[in-house]
């Protein structure tokens, strides 16, 4: 995804462009309300009763090491006290933003022909005709961490920026209680997101930040542009980080972070699924509760991939943003989501 407009411009109209998306929201539609209840979508309470789930698009963690504690200090500073990886990996599919999106609230690989279980969402654009739902490019109901969320009796919100990422709201109408989308508007959705979470008890948050990824297309991974944009994105990462700890109320939040895929040093696409620095992403859970360390240590029933990519046969498979839809489930003490592949028997954990 590119774009031409400077960024301070489109953050100066921030607040127009927040009451635009309220007021132009398409109209759901109500067919894909039509979901049936899974058996056992309760809560067992614990220490978490929030999720807020991050996803920071064409994030390559190498900028880490490039940027260090001063260039991006809320970043490393969730690596430092969370259960996480470096070494996660995408979809086997794709390494494209919506596919694995999808995937990361459905649970489900990507591809629905042939292959068990795909949720069928192949497509990167805002798209204007059918199949427009997730239901409608599986061929069946799918169901998502949104819809064990609302069955549950909890409420849930979407903030991103990407006009795409409607396609939620459009196929879970009923169970994504708010979806507020401002293209390309980082702080923009940080804020409302913060304000919300303030708020509101939502059961299941997410956010979509798409600053490293709109500066990767339009100037290259690791350009001065992409490594300003990670910079930003930290920066907003603190605006969360320090509400969690100022507020009282926000005391049961964990934070799940990981990325659709990542990008190589110079180049300005992503979409070869073979590369390295395409299919490695990152994977942190970070909150009450969760104990510092390697979640590969914490979790022997997955692999670290090393350099690979492991197919759907490699077993032990690695941890992939597809575990995040069943491990917020369960942070949240709800059952897997139905139909979904990763994290199904929700074994992968944030303790030793």
């Amino acid at each position: 995804m590119t774009s031409s407009a400077p960024r301070d411009r489109r953050l100066a109209v921030v607040s127009v462009g927040l009451a635009l998306t309220a007021m132009f929201a398409p109209t759901p539609a109500p067919a894909s309300d039509a979901l049936s209840v899974p058996a056992g979508a309760t809560v067992r309470h614990g220490e978490v009763r929030q999720v807020l789930a991050i996803s920071l698009d064409g994030f390559n963690v190498d900028v880490l090491k490039k940027l260090g504690r001063r260039g991006a200090p809320n970043l490393h500073r969730l690596f430092r006290n969370g259960a996480s990886t470096k070494n996660a990996r995408t979809q086997v599919e794709l390494t494209v933003t919506l596919p694995n999106h999808t995937s990361q609230l459905t649970g489900r690989r990507i591809f629905a022909d042939g292959g068990e279980g795909g949720h069928g969402v192949t497509w990167n654009d805002d798209r204007p005709i059918r199949p427009d739902t997730i239901q409608a490019a599986a061929g069946e109901d799918v169901f998502s961490i949104f819809t064990q969320a609302h069955l549950a009796g909890r409420t849930t919100a979407l903030f991103a920026t990407e006009s795409k990422f409607s396609l939620f709201k459009r196929s879970w109408p009923g169970a994504v209680n708010r979806s507020t989308i401002v293209q390309d508007g980082d702080h923009a959705v940080t804020v409302a997101a913060r304000r919300d979470l303030l708020r509101r008890n939502r059961g299941f948050t997410f956010l979509h930040l798409g600053a490293m990824d709109e500066a990767g297309h339009a100037h290259g991974w690791f350009s001065r542009p992409y490594l300003r944009a990670a910079r930003l994105v930290d920066a907003q990462l603190g605006i969360l980080l320090e509400a969690i700890r100022e507020h009282n109320r926000l005391h049961d939040l964990a934070i799940v972070l990981t990325a659709d895929h990542g990008g190589p040093a110079g180049e300005t696409r992503h979409d070869d699924a073979t590369k390295y620095a395409n299919f490695r992403i990152p994977f942190l859970v970070w909150g009450p509760g969760v104990e510092r360390g390697d979640l590969y240590a914490m979790n022997p029933t997955y692999a670290d991939p090393g350099t690979t990519q492991p197919g759907f046969a490699a077993s032990p498979q690695p941890i992939r943003n597809g575990d995040l839809a069943n491990l917020s489930a369960n942070l949240l003490g709800l059952t897997s989501v139905p139909g979904s592949l990763w994290g199904l028997d929700q074994s992968l954990t944030w303790h030793n």
